[in-house]
């Protein structure tokens, strides 16, 4: 981070550039030890957090801007998946030493624009000085109508297996930026953005709540979310990896390579809508996806038994991946 005006001090920094998101009476300005929240009468709060690191979720490098869209994003696709409408978050920013004001400016002015996006507010949270890189802790806040929220465990022998969008763009984006795959002869920038600024499907929310059995947001890669889907309904599923939905560019990448099929079924970062639904519910979901601007491709099935789902190919043989899913660890 290069040098720029003399940096304020916490509290000063607090009002500066964090103080104008938090314009939600129930953040009180930011003024107070913690916020007060009361949901509307008849719903549940549904709670997520995820944390990004530098070096980890993304390069320390990267726009300050995409930085903070992508920290807020994964935990509004979180939301998303379990059928909640968001309404805010709380924030604990960890910055290196050479953190610098214009870097704070860019970064709060797209946590600004988001909030204007998806209709939310910062009410509240903590900034510390980082002992190492950049890091930023996010806990989102929904609302669903009580007990609606959609979990991981209710996915049924039969339910259809759709996704939203596209999948493997931002496993490839990375791939790009890490410079382990050449680029397309079109769409590299595609999958640069996907990977940079994941797109939280909140427009799909209330048709997940109302046709889903299961659903969850793809980000460890489409197999190994599939994966904790199926463990926790105790079924076993079938993925017919020729209808998993690819932008141009990705087709074009396996194209050229064929073995890049591991990275997009289990590179991660997709944040799309990974969803069983009820055959008879499919009419009304892909009705409802229509209007709110999401595509879904159904890509498989949900079967009986317990096992870890196969992926198959278009004459149903099963297809050997190298790993399962995107692990931190």
């Amino acid at each position: 981070m290069a040098v720029s005006e003399a940096r304020p001090g916490e509290f000063e920094l607090i009002a500066r550039f964090l103080r104008p998101l938090a314009d939600d009476p129930a953040a009180f300005g930011l003024t107070d030890d913690a916020a007060s929240f009361s949901p509307e009468p008849g719903n549940d709060l549904v709670l997520t957090k995820d944390m990004v690191a530098a070096g980890i979720h993304f390069f320390a490098d990267d726009p300050p801007a995409s930085i903070a869209r992508k920290a807020l994003r994964v935990n509004l696709s979180d939301l998303a998946a379990k059928g909640a409408e968001p309404i805010g978050y709380l924030l604990g920013l960890a910055l290196p030493s050479d953190w610098t004001v214009d870097w704070m400016e860019a970064f709060s002015a797209a946590l600004g624009e988001d909030q204007a996006r998806y209709g939310i507010a910062l009410l509240g949270g903590d900034t510390v000085r980082a002992a190492g890189g950049l890091t930023l802790s996010i806990t989102a806040i929904g609302s669903v109508p009580r007990g609606g929220m959609v979990r991981r465990s209710g996915a049924r022998p039969g339910d259809a297996i759709v996704v939203s969008g596209t999948i493997g763009d931002a496993a490839l984006g990375l791939r790009l930026r890490l410079g382990t795959i050449d680029p397309p002869e079109q769409g590299a920038e595609h999958l640069f953005d996907r990977y940079l600024h994941p797109q939280p499907r909140t427009a799909l929310a209330g048709a997940i709540r109302r046709h889903a059995h299961a659903a969850l947001d793809v980000s460890d890669g489409l197999m190994g979310d599939l994966s904790h889907m199926t463990c926790a309904s105790k079924v076993t599923a079938v993925v017919d990896t020729a209808l998993v939905p690819l932008s141009p560019a990705a087709s074009a990448v396996l194209a050229r390579d064929a073995a890049e099929i591991t990275s997009v079924l289990t590179g991660g970062d997709d944040y799309e809508i990974l969803a069983a639904v009820p055959p008879e519910r499919l009419e009304a979901f892909h009705a409802e996806a229509i209007v709110a601007g999401v595509p879904l491709t159904v890509i498989g099935r949900i079967e009986e038994g317990e096992g870890s789902p196969v992926a198959v190919d278009a004459d149903g043989k099963p297809i050997q991946l190298s790993r399962a899913s995107h692990d931190h660890f």
